[in-house]
């Protein structure tokens, strides 16, 4: 009985050994080190869940691993994330930051661990820890919305309302830089009349603005990328507002999800005739919205070829080799090479075409096509 009872504890103690080695091979992908760590900026925009899974598909067939972990719209929590992929051991880090300027210390500590750093569709800015930057041309995503505005503007003196997403991130500015660049000719020749940034007004003489000064018109009409904070603020601009500056209106939205809640608004104030508003991400909701005809257009930024770029750079670099780049980009302390995808406006002519021809999405999932 004694000589059991030495037996079982000496048994049990080989058996929580086997358990612990199991248990720590499958705590990271594929039993080991993470290769490719990639970082996103929140699981409440349905264009970052997508792009969860398409960076999983994409390395669905390769040797490499991924961990995927969401900021949650946090900067502390974007560098607790960093800090949890380098203890994994990643090579590259992919990574779209929440506020570019914030994110520079997060990047800092992966290039001194010696991770390539990939800038994903936003720009990190202030630092010279970025390797490469794969992005959409976010001055021809403005310049697009802005000239399906300047294509459907008829007679003059159209109410122009101005949004913009976040000033936090970099894209914004490009946004605005390349609508602001199509729009200022047709301000300054009275097609337009700024209804809602005293800001814009001041500048409709001037063709090109500084940093500062798209700083200070985003700074009134700032959405922050929020459909919520859009929609507050377009009610409080037509509140603000008499008759004269309704009717038919154009209105640069900078995405979908702000131009839903902003067209909203616009629809429901009996004094609003008629109106134009832009768009980008062709989300589904606001692909439904285009077909019903309560949203204008959408820029289609097709992100399966943008994962497909940041995937390749990534496993070019984890094999050895240089990618291959298109551009560059300044971020304010370097120039950082860069890999451009182009994008394509949608709206009810080619929706079908583009997006459900496709394959981007099925026609199922839509009425009225």
């Amino acid at each position: 009985m004694k000589g059991k009872l030495k037996f079982i504890p000496v048994l049990f103690f080989i058996m929580m050994l086997v358990v612990s080695a199991v248990g720590c091979s499958s705590s990271t992908s594929g039993g080991g080190e993470v290769s490719i760590g990639i970082v996103l900026p929140t699981k409440d925009e349905p264009r970052w869940v997508q792009d969860e899974q398409r960076f999983k598909d994409a390395l669905a067939d390769s040797d490499y691993t991924t961990e995927i972990l969401f900021s949650q719209g946090s900067s502390a929590k974007e560098k607790e994330n960093v800090e949890t992929l380098l203890n994994k051991g990643i090579d590259v880090l992919i990574i779209a930051p929440h506020d570019g300027a914030a994110a520079g210390a997060a990047v800092e500590a992966a290039k001194k661990d010696g991770v390539t750093v990939i800038s994903y569709d936003r720009l990190i800015t202030e630092t010279e820890a970025v390797d490469y930057y794969v992005t959409f041309d976010s001055i021809a995503v403005g310049a697009a919305q802005a000239q399906y505005l300047v294509d459907n503007a008829s007679g003059s003196g159209i109410p122009l309302y101005l949004y913009a997403g976040a000033s936090s991130d970099n894209n914004a500015f490009l946004f605005f830089e390349g609508a602001w660049k199509t729009l200022q000719p047709k301000i300054a020749d009275g097609t337009f009349v700024i209804a809602n940034s005293s800001e814009a007004e001041g500048l409709k003489d001037k063709a090109e603005l500084t940093r500062d000064e798209m700083g200070k018109i985003l700074g009134q009409v700032t959405t922050n990328w929020d459909p919520n904070e859009a929609k507050n603020k377009a009610q409080t601009h037509l509140t603000a507002v008499g008759a004269d500056a309704k009717g038919d209106v154009a209105v640069l939205a900078p995405n979908d999800g702000t131009s839903r809640a902003i067209a909203d608004v616009f629809a429901q104030d009996p004094e609003v005739s008629s109106y134009v508003i832009s768009g980008q991400d062709a989300e589904k909701a606001s692909i439904q919205y285009i077909i019903d005809g309560k949203q204008s257009m959408t820029v289609f930024k097709d992100v399966r070829t943008l994962v497909t770029d940041a995937i390749g750079m990534a496993v070019d670099v984890l094999d050895g080799n240089t990618p291959e780049t298109t551009g560059s980009y300044n971020n304010g302390a370097v120039d950082v090479n860069a890999k451009q995808t182009d994008v394509i406006v949608v709206d009810q002519e080619n929706v079908k075409q583009e997006l459900i021809e496709s394959g981007y999405y099925e026609e199922s999932e839509f009425s009225g096509l």
